[in-house]
């Protein structure tokens, strides 16, 4: 079985590699795919891009391509649940893309897709592979919950509440949800694993790029336990 791993920008891209053996890069169009194994497990890693064009393409580049069976996307994320702190991880039971808004057109909530729905679930057996792990390995705080997705960088307090509230998200971002369409599309499992950046206050950009590394190597080392 080969899994599918999406990151979002470099810095997500260079930890991640680090828990990866015996690469071998293929370029397709702009991108490199790295294909190696993680423990007894065949990867491939790409790195998209930040947005949801940019991950949705890559995504299905990945399917079409790799024979990709699962793909787990994993990087940083922003906290909007107040009870996350930096470096805690959310695992996205269900995702929603925030920003998509037809409510005005075709009678529906803010948020829902035709032919999809407002959330997209991941898949059970991941999802239950990972709470096996995370229940035997307490390193970090993790939280398993909704995880929304928008083509912009989240940094108002006030729209981190609003999402928060009409949306019961933990954590905002911008691939995942993306990602969890064209899978679902596809008929692929697959799962959204994020560690807590910064929280949306008005200076998040600073801490941002100060834990965006911590963030995303913790997200790793999840993804490290989970392929066995």
């Amino acid at each position: 079985m080969r899994i599918g791993i999406i990151v979002a920008t470099s810095r997500e891209m260079e930890e991640t590699k680090k828990i990866i053996k015996d690469i071998k890069i293929t370029k397709i169009h702009n991108l490199e795919f790295y294909e190696g194994t993680i423990n007894k497990s065949e990867v491939t890693l790409v790195q998209c891009g930040m947005g949801k064009v940019n991950s949705a393409r890559t995504a299905q580049i990945l399917i079409d391509k790799f024979d990709v069976e699962r793909i787990i996307n994993i990087g940083s994320a922003g906290a909007i649940n107040p009870e996350l702190n930096i470096g805690d991880i959310v695992i996205g039971e269900k995702l929603v893309q925030y920003d998509f808004d037809v409510s005005l057109i075709d009678n529906c909530d803010r948020g829902y897709i035709q032919g999809i729905g407002k959330f997209i679930k991941s898949d059970e057996q991941l999802l239950n592979i990972c709470e096996k792990v995370l229940e035997e390995n307490k390193d970090f705080k993790t939280k398993i919950g909704t995880i929304g997705t928008a083509d912009l960088f989240c940094s108002d307090k006030e729209f981190a509440k609003s999402i928060r509230e009409e949306f019961g998200a933990d954590c905002v971002e911008m691939e995942g949800a993306a990602i969890a369409q064209v899978c679902f599309l596809d008929n692929i499992p697959f799962l959204v694993i994020r560690g807590i950046s910064d929280s949306p206050n008005g200076n998040n950009g600073i801490d941002y790029y100060t834990y965006c590394n911590m963030a995303a190597k913790q997200a790793a080392e999840i993804l490290k336990k989970i392929l066995i």
